[in-house]
């Protein structure tokens, strides 16, 4: 029985979609100016592991992610580069999309665009105005009056007096209250703009993502993720218009993933501790960095170190090792799917999902010599459970072989498989020095020898 922690509540509860069977999820997605970084990284790794397991779970999936592809850093971003917007969005969509197939992250089934969705946006800000709940500034930007939405701030858990007492807020002078936001926003010269029956302008980015949402999925669905930065004010104000537009509860289930740290710091441009998607893939596999997402809870810190990405590189050699040289057989379940499934069940735990992976790998590391055809459907079953997360599609032998990541000046497998031939020949002369030399000097260069059964296996640390 799936249990999700909601947001809105603060508790972990039992999903019940509200469709039997079929499950709308909305996640908020990227602002197209610069390459994904490795936060963004997170939240398509957490997502693309919910949707895989809801699916595997048997529900009937819509999965919705967007793309903003208008907002004002895009429009400095194009200002800056001397270009127009639509090629400067087009470049990083592309870019995205394959960060996101390196990562191994499968694709939404809808992606809607903003730029796209502009008589959605102008619909719902129609039905706010006949509401009461939008109004016209003195700036000719349009705003969304909270104060008329009895309900604000129950995701965040704010409230209005207490923010207006606590917290230092933007002043301007053509909104009725300093915490009104912006629906749509009067075109400037030389912005890109559309037409609305406010006068030439764009959407405010709150309005974007609700507009999209229900066109997508109605508006009223089951599940809405983003990350925890999201919360407030942009999930609080998705809330309070597409509930204001439409009468109707907007969301069951918000789910939001934590930070991203850097050395136990919060990343961030100004602290110089960012890095893309790309310049962490220079220096290790793609699997290796979606395995070091998994390793902690979706909810919790997510520490980036380079001692924690070695780990994982570590720990997913030693599931590859199991997997070598045995036929998976795919078709059986036993206590270790149960097991996978309760853990995933409790909130989609993925740390200790994974322990139950390395549980198979000991176990199939103790068969394959012994018992083959229990050791085939451990192993059918490891791979068939780690698809689930996304881990463990690659040929066993090749992931442990390949050159990735490997400096320039390594030995390849063709100058390997020479020195371990030239080992085999010490052995068999029984000039054991030499042979243990060859080893040794192997290991110095990044290649391990393992002696099976069948002779000499190597693998690149």
């Amino acid at each position: 029985m799936l249990k999700i922690y909601n947001t809105l509540t603060r508790s972990k509860q039992v999903f019940t979609p509200r469709v039997e069977g079929k499950v709308g999820m909305y996640v908020c997605g990227m602002t197209v100016y610069d390459y994904c970084h490795i936060g963004h990284a997170r939240v398509m790794v957490v997502f693309d592991i919910v949707a895989r397991y809801l699916r595997y779970s048997g529900y009937d999936l819509t999965y919705v992610r967007n793309v903003t592809d208008i907002d004002d850093k895009i429009i400095q971003r194009a200002n800056e580069n001397n270009e127009y917007i639509g090629a400067l969005t087009g470049r990083f969509i592309t870019a995205m999309h394959e960060d996101e197939r390196t990562l191994a992250v499968l694709p939404p089934d809808i992606e809607p665009r903003a730029t796209k969705s502009m008589d959605d946006i102008i619909l719902m800000i129609t039905a706010l105005f006949e509401k009461g709940l939008a109004y016209a500034g003195t700036n000719g930007d349009v705003f969304y009056a909270v104060n008329k939405f009895a309900s604000y701030g129950a995701l965040s858990g704010k409230k209005l007096d207490e923010l207006q007492a606590g917290e230092r807020v933007e002043v301007d002078q053509a909104k009725k209250n300093p915490f009104d936001f912006v629906l749509w926003k009067k075109a400037k010269a030389d912005e890109p703009y559309w037409n609305s029956p406010w006068g030439r302008g764009r959407p405010g980015w709150h309005i974007e993502c609700s507009a999209m949402a229900t066109r997508c999925l109605g508006n009223h669905f089951d599940i809405h993720g983003g990350g925890m930065d999201l919360q407030f004010p942009h999930h609080e104000n998705e809330i309070a218009q597409s509930e204001g537009a439409n009468d109707e509860k907007f969301v069951n289930v918000w789910m939001h993933n934590g930070f991203v740290r850097i050395n136990e710091e919060k990343m961030s441009k100004s602290r110089g501790n960012f890095f893309t998607v790309r310049e962490v893939l220079k220096q290790y596999r793609p699997e290796v960095v979606r395995f070091f997402v998994m390793s902690s809870h979706y909810r919790s810190p997510l520490n980036y170190s380079d001692e924690q990405l070695d780990d994982a590189g570590l720990a997913l050699t030693r599931l590859y090792t199991a997997l070598r040289g045995v036929n998976a057989v795919a078709g059986k379940n036993s206590a270790y799917s149960e097991r996978f499934k309760q853990a995933m069940d409790d909130d989609f735990n993925t740390p200790v999902a994974v322990a139950v992976l390395f549980d198979m790998a000991r176990e199939l590391n103790k068969e394959k010599n012994n018992a083959v055809e229990l050791a085939e459907q451990l192993a059918g079953e490891l791979k068939e459970l780690s698809n689930v997360l996304g881990i463990l599609q690659d040929d066993p032998k090749s992931f442990l072989q390949s050159a990735d990541a490997v400096s320039p000046g390594s030995l390849s497998e063709h100058e390997i498989e020479k020195f371990i031939e030239q080992r085999l020949q010490a052995k068999q002369s029984k000039d054991w020095a030499l042979a243990d030399k060859i080893r040794d000097e192997l290991k110095q260069q990044g290649i391990v020898l393992e002696d099976i059964a069948t002779g000499t296996s190597w693998r690149r640390e």
